[in-house]
């Protein structure tokens, strides 16, 4: 069944989500607070909108400032329901995998849950002194209260459908909850269009790079993202390096038979390595890369998020907080 048969559901999804928000608007239910403040980061869309770079990011930059921080998530695919705290060298299975990611890119505590709230509150009795929780994938998660709503925008959000036949989780009218609004430098026309549809909100730009392996050779792409055409896209500048390509959903889980069949595409290619992102990494068991790297060298493309003019973004963020955390940034 494609998609596209599921459009008249939309508006029972819209409805509900809707009802939710109005709820919450209406002061029905409440959100739960934390000590803490809270800098939320999402996306109005289904997967691929750069959130998790941003998050890493804006975590490091935080850090690099002297303002203690952590990040607070889902888990997105965990088998576990425990309230805990990431081991960055832990399995996928048990945290998820974009919080594995997130402690290992931005060296900062990881704390996952399906009530956030409870990750927090795990968290603040942990270390005790006040510090910023970054909230992963917080813009619909209203149970819990936030300082600044930030949403990072892909430039299809903007042509986009409601689930269940499109990728938005939430209208362009949800916008108007948002503090602040990222756009790619790619996408400056982006802010005029928003403005035409009458959401005015502060925007902050990305630059968004690939760090490309030395020395790579002929290689078998792969990857189990969110938009995966945009990494293939990444690759052109390898200049037909690529000699075989095999896309699997996103937060897929690599079995036994992915990896041979990656494996099979590598023997009959003469591919002298595997190429991926780290996020599918991540993925990856010890015994899966072992038995990759036994045929030819597993490398990664790291993708990379940087903030236009740090500056003005933690002069931003100083104004948006309360005065109580702004005074450490």
């Amino acid at each position: 069944m494609t998609r596209r048969l599921l459009f008249p559901l939309n508006p029972i999804y819209a409805a509900a989500v809707g009802a939710k928000n109005a709820a919450f608007d209406k002061g029905l239910v409440r959100a739960r607070r934390l000590l803490w403040s809270v800098i939320s980061v999402g996306n109005i869309s289904v997967g691929g909108s750069g959130k998790t770079p941003f998050v890493i990011a804006l975590a490091r930059l935080l850090k690099q400032h002297g303002v203690y921080v952590d990040v607070l998530s889902r888990g997105y695919g965990r088998n576990s329901d425990a309230v805990e705290q990431v081991d960055p060298t832990g399995d996928v299975e048990r945290f998820g995998d974009e919080p594995v990611l997130i402690a290992q890119s931005a060296n900062v505590p990881v704390y996952v849950g399906a009530r956030r709230y409870a990750a927090g509150l795990l968290a603040e009795n942990i270390l005790g002194n006040k510090g910023i929780h970054l909230l992963d994938d917080g813009f619909q998660h209203r149970r819990l209260a936030r300082a600044v709503d930030i949403v990072v925008m892909h430039r299809s959000d903007l042509q986009e459908k409601l689930l269940p036949s499109g990728n938005l989780r939430e209208s362009l009218g949800s916008l108007h909850r948002a503090s602040v609004l990222v756009l790619r430098e790619e996408d400056v026309d982006l802010e005029q269009e928003l403005k035409r549809r009458g959401i005015e909100k502060p925007v902050w730009f990305v630059k968004r790079s690939i760090i490309l392996p030395e020395n790579l050779g002929k290689a078998v792409a792969f990857c189990g993202i969110g938009r995966p055409d945009e990494f293939f896209h990444s690759l052109q500048k390898l200049e037909g390096k690529i000699v075989a390509r095999s896309t699997f959903g996103d937060h897929h889980r690599y079995s036994e038979g992915d990896v041979q069949q990656l494996i099979r595409m590598a023997q009959a290619q003469r591919a002298e390595a595997f190429l991926t992102t780290e996020k599918d990494l991540v993925r990856l068991s010890p015994t899966q890369r072992t038995m990759m790297a036994s045929v030819v060298p597993l490398k990664v493309a790291k993708l990379v998020t940087a903030v236009h003019d740090e500056a003005s973004v933690l002069q931003s963020l100083e104004g948006l907080l309360p005065p109580n955390f702004a005074h450490s940034l």
